[in-house]
């Protein structure tokens, strides 16, 4: 799936403001390369992923946020959005590893409905300017940007995850 389906599962509209992607982003959970859309249960989740980040500078430094915005369910969303990991200062052409760890990682583990998981990716102006939020519930994206001066995302990446005894796939009309 292309950018189109950040639109069509309203990645962008619930969580992000439309934007250009400018770097690439990986994302490996068990050498499973994440595609939009893809599906996941949650025990396939449990270790952090791999994320790449692309670029030509390590003089670079993004900001990994990574968010479901559908908690406690896709229908009732009333801790939108739910901050599940948080990492800055990674220098560009490296890992994830390579940055800091303000919020550790989460595992997604949604109890009704599918939920999207999004990575989002942000260019920091400098070095060492992030702190981490004090909740990771009701987080926002775009006023957490907003906040830091980090413009638009320069790239993102969703799939979608159900609770381990869930079937079936997002629907769109």
């Amino acid at each position: 799936m292309s950018q189109d389906s950040l639109y069509l599962c309203r990645v962008i509209g619930d969580v992000l403001q439309p934007f250009s992607i400018s770097v690439s982003l990986r994302v490996n959970y068990s050498n499973r390369l994440i595609i939009n859309g893809m599906s996941f249960k949650p025990s396939t989740l449990a270790r952090r992923p791999v994320v790449q980040i692309g670029g030509t500078d390590m003089r670079t430094f993004y900001t990994l946020v990574m968010v479901d915005p559908d908690v406690p369910s896709p229908s009732n969303p009333t801790l939108r959005e739910y901050l599940l990991w948080l990492v800055s200062d990674i220098p560009a052409t490296t890992t994830a590893e390579f940055g800091k760890e303000l919020l550790s990682y989460q595992s997604p583990t949604p109890s009704s409905g599918i939920h999207r998981v999004i990575f989002v990716l942000f260019q920091q102006p400098r070095r060492e300017m992030i702190f981490p939020p004090t909740f990771r519930q009701q987080f926002n994206t775009g006023d957490f940007a907003q906040q830091y001066n980090l413009g638009l995302p320069v790239a993102a990446l969703f799939f979608n995850c159900a609770r381990e005894g869930g079937s079936g796939g997002r629907r769109f009309t």
